[in-house]
């Protein structure tokens, strides 16, 4: 199963390491240190010009985990896992 997290990208759930709420999370130093310098490295994906809503860590199983910035909520995202996502 795959799911959504915006633009044109889909992730297979397997790789899905976790989904988090960009409002809550970033409030914390440690997790905006991890933010900016996944983006430094390049492993940063925007999927959205606008205010981003929550960000989705997914394994790359080539090293470093991906971080997807995504225009969708944290809660948007956890209703389309639990439905299924695609298949």
């Amino acid at each position: 199963m795959y799911l959504h997290l915006g633009q044109s990208v889909v992730v297979p759930h397997r790789d899905i390491l976790g989904v988090f709420d960009l409002d809550n999370a970033s409030w914390a130093y440690k997790t905006r240190e991890f933010l900016e310098r996944a983006e430094a490295e390049g492993r940063a994906i925007w999927l959205t010009e606008d205010l981003p809503r929550s960000f989705i860590l997914v394994d790359s199983r080539w090293g470093e985990p991906v971080v997807y910035i995504s225009p969708l909520s944290s809660t948007t995202l956890a209703h389309r896992a639990e439905r299924g996502g695609l298949e």
